[in-house]
């Protein structure tokens, strides 16, 4: 008597060969995804209380940064001028900083940004340009204390 395996007893056999194949392959990467977890450790979470939410949105939130004004023939030199957001400068009404008097300077000449990275300005396409330090501005750009912003003929100082 031979003992003969038909078609249909080998694709069984290897069926299941294959689950139990993939059953210990799904158990080691359950195991290799919690191995340093214990159950006494404690672990991080990314949801937190609100206390600590507020606290830390707080501390992110973007800190007022100051210029003070050198020279200007719109403005008071000597001026400080408190940026806790973006602030258009220029001579129309919807900018935050007015240099009404000052004739070379656009409408809506140029932006000063406070983020939480720092103060950053930008030309807003005027017709005569920003610069810092004497530089055109001619991308958005982050300042540092004691720069000089030159709007026109208005200098404001960065000021930490």
């Amino acid at each position: 008597m031979t003992v003969g395996l038909t078609v249909d007893e080998t694709l069984l056999g290897l069926k299941v060969a294959f689950i139990v194949l993939l059953y210990l392959f799904v158990w080691l990467v359950v195991r290799s995804a919690t191995k340093g977890l214990s159950a006494g450790a404690p672990q991080e979470s990314i949801v937190l209380p609100a206390a600590e939410a507020a606290a830390l949105r707080a501390s992110l939130a973007p800190s007022a940064r100051r210029v003070r004004v050198l020279t200007s023939p719109a403005l008071e030199p000597g001026t400080a001028i408190e940026l806790s957001q973006a602030a258009g400068v220029g001579r129309g009404a919807e900018n935050a900083i007015r240099l009404d008097g000052d004739t070379t300077v656009s409408s809506r000449h140029a932006t000063l940004d406070s983020r939480s990275d720092g103060l950053w300005v930008e030309d807003a396409g005027s017709t005569n340009g920003t610069f810092v330090n004497g530089a055109p501005v001619t991308t958005r750009r982050l300042l540092q204390p004691g720069d000089v912003i030159r709007i026109g003929h208005t200098d404001l100082l960065v000021e930490a």
